[in-house]
């Protein structure tokens, strides 16, 4: 049986989510520390540090946005032979991507919200009246490969919506119908589902702001829900993650509009600040936030130690 020296943490990156990931990666640490030795190392290039040892190392991933979820790291991690926490590459690349999620989840019979696709790097880009004419003025646009809500703007009306068009210089974006409803996250832990948590912030916009700067936005945990919606969430929840070959945890967002259940996405590598989801999601079913990192971990430690000796 192999011997497990390090677990190391892997956070910090260069996307615009960087900030959050040293939050989360700093408190995982803190508590993974009681239990096992653990070094963090911040990362500042879309590299793997050449010292992981795949005989001798977990890592942990807890880089959010832009190559930490996207499947970049994890293709490194595959590469190496080296163990990891979370979603393989080809999960985290699917997950990342929140079109090609859509199409994913449409296609396990679950609803999603009507969108369209814009792709800035071929240089046509739809104009505002042909999109409201398939959408609506009532519309949410956002990078289609970023978290945290990154980049997320609402749109009211045509000016608006001609505005915001004119800005996009680059990448893949996802206009979509607005959905006036209210928002719920499930956390899934080895499969299972967690607890339902109901999200309620000011005019409804769950945006970067509400997410970690507001002291407004309200989470109640589990949610205020009857236990038909509870089950329903919950078990579409579970079937997202089997679709999507997820692996050991993740959280997948909803929102309900006139009892009707939308998928909206699927997170693979989950906020773990004070403030996230996950955790929020795990104490409601009665799993203190050390337990919960001890049991992130203890999939990737499981497979560990069946690996092979190289």
């Amino acid at each position: 049986m192999k011997q497990l020296d390090d677990i190391i943490i892997l956070l910090g990156g260069l996307s615009a989510e960087r900030a959050i990931s040293l939050k989360s990666g700093e408190a995982v640490a803190e508590s993974l520390m009681k239990d096992y030795s653990v070094k963090c190392c911040i990362l500042d290039s879309e590299e793997l540090p050449s010292w992981i040892n795949s005989g001798r190392h977990i890592v942990f991933p807890l880089l959010h946005g832009a190559f930490g979820e996207d499947g970049g790291l994890q293709t490194l991690l595959e590469r190496a032979n080296v163990e990891f926490v979370g979603s393989g590459s080809v999960a985290s690349a699917l997950c990342m991507d929140k079109y090609a999620s859509k199409l994913k989840a449409r296609e396990q019979g679950l609803s999603v919200v009507e969108a369209c696709l814009i792709n800035a790097e071929d240089n046509s880009i739809p104009i505002a009246d042909e999109l409201i004419n398939e959408l609506g003025d009532d519309l949410v646009l956002k990078p289609s490969g970023s978290g945290s809500s990154d980049g997320l703007s609402f749109i009211s009306n045509r000016s608006s919506l001609g505005l915001a068009l004119s800005k996009i210089e680059s990448g893949h974006w996802l206009l979509e119908r607005r959905i006036h409803g209210r928002e719920f996250t499930v956390g899934v832990l080895g499969g299972s589902a967690l607890e339902v948590v109901e999200i309620e912030c000011d005019g409804g916009r769950f945006d970067f702001s509400a997410k970690y700067e507001s002291n407004q936005t309200k989470y109640y945990c589990p949610a205020r829900i009857d236990k038909a919606l509870e089950h329903k969430l919950k078990d579409q929840a579970e079937a997202v993650f089997r679709a999507f070959d997820c692996r050991d945890f993740a959280r997948i967002d909803f929102m309900v509009e006139e009892e009707r259940v939308y998928f909206l996405e699927i997170n693979t590598i989950p906020g773990m600040t004070e403030k996230s989801l996950l955790p929020k999601s795990a104490a409601a079913k009665g799993i203190t936030y050390d337990s919960l990192c001890k049991e992130m971990v203890s999939f990737a430690f499981k497979r560990f130690q069946e690996a092979p000796i190289c």
